[in-house]
């Protein structure tokens, strides 16, 4: 019999993702610490268990958290996340991403907590070489952001052979949505999703949304997405801390719809689902934009029993719509969503 989950450390759970992930853990019945530096997350975002202000940089703060707590496991949320700025400051990414990650993991292993998951990407992939992407696609990212979940990809793997310490990797496509309650959503500053973009178009916080570029080898000659529920997605990492707690192996698993939504898609839904005009500007083809990129998400559904509850497009931009909505009426505070 599986022991049950009690206390989970969440770094980086005042973000986005980490956010939702820590008010499903509530729900389960789970004891959360949520340790996040907010420099791109917020604190009011943090609905259930003890939030400590730090970063896991700092060896001081990891180990204080983990001599006062007897975690089960680490899920790890802190990472950066803009290709475009990983570009133009690598140094910044694999301090961030790579170097204070092993910070973390080295904590861990000093206070015996050996069950890590952890927030990949499908960054790891670079250029597509076929589609549906699946788990056994050649990996060869094209931008220091991809590089850099890679090598924690690596080091997780060399950590579990020398050490025993077991994790799984989860490679987002592009999580989307918010809390259907309203609870929780997208509050990146600067805003880079295409989702929150559109509809910040739509209430009025954004004077247009732009198309870069119509001339993919498309049906409507806009890139292709796949878009998963930012609750199917916490989810699956639900299950993926089950299956460590269960004695699991060290696994890596894509996370995706399967269903790719062209950005012109993307736009006609927004526009069902608010009733609004939204202004559309036409762009050149941004470099390094592949015309599809969509997840194979068999292996997690086949081994983890995972199914997305909210699959449709117009679902998922719904519950995004309800919290812009909100949040362009002033309800969460004066911070860009």
């Amino acid at each position: 019999m599986t022991k049950p989950i009690k206390t989970v450390l969440v770094v980086g759970g005042a973000g986005y993702i980490g956010s939702h992930m820590v008010w499903l853990l509530g729900r389960k019945g789970v004891d959360v610490v949520t340790l996040d530096n907010l420099s791109s997350g917020h604190r009011d975002a943090v609905l259930h268990g003890q939030f400590v202000h730090g970063d896991i940089a700092d060896r001081l703060i990891l180990d204080k958290v983990f001599r006062e707590h007897k975690f089960d496991a680490v899920m790890h949320f802190a990472s950066f996340i803009q290709v475009g700025e990983s570009m133009q400051d690598p140094a910044k990414y694999y301090q961030n991403n790579v170097v204070n990650t092993l910070n973390l993991l080295n904590a861990m292993r000093s206070h015996g907590v050996d069950k890590f998951i952890f927030s990949s990407t499908a960054a790891i992939f670079g250029e597509p070489e076929y589609t549906p992407i699946d788990e056994a696609h050649p990996k060869q990212p094209i931008n220091p952001y991809g590089w850099s979940k890679l090598m924690v990809e690596q080091a997780l793997a060399d950590y579990d052979r020398a050490y025993g310490l077991k994790s799984v990797c989860l490679r987002y496509f592009n999580a989307a949505g918010a809390h259907p309650d309203g609870l929780l959503g997208e509050r990146h500053d600067p805003e880079t999703h295409l989702i929150p973009l559109v509809l910040q178009a739509a209430s009025g916080r954004r004077p247009h949304i732009t198309v870069f570029g119509r001339d993919y080898d498309t049906p409507d000659g806009t890139c292709i997405r796949d878009y998963i529920h930012i609750l199917d997605l916490a989810e699956a990492h639900w299950l993926a801390l089950q299956h460590l707690q269960s004695a699991g192996e060290s696994a890596a698993f894509n996370l995706g719809n399967g269903n790719g939504y062209s950005v012109e898609s993307v736009i006609q839904a927004a526009k069902r689902v608010t009733g609004k005009t939204i202004t559309v500007q036409e762009g050149q083809r941004r470099e390094g934009d592949p015309a599809r990129l969509v997840a194979n998400a068999d292996k997690i559904k086949q081994q983890l029993g995972w199914e997305p509850a909210y699959a449709s497009l117009d679902a998922i931009v719904e519950h995004a719509w309800q919290w812009e909505y909100n949040h362009a009426s002033g309800f969460a505070g004066t911070k860009t969503a």
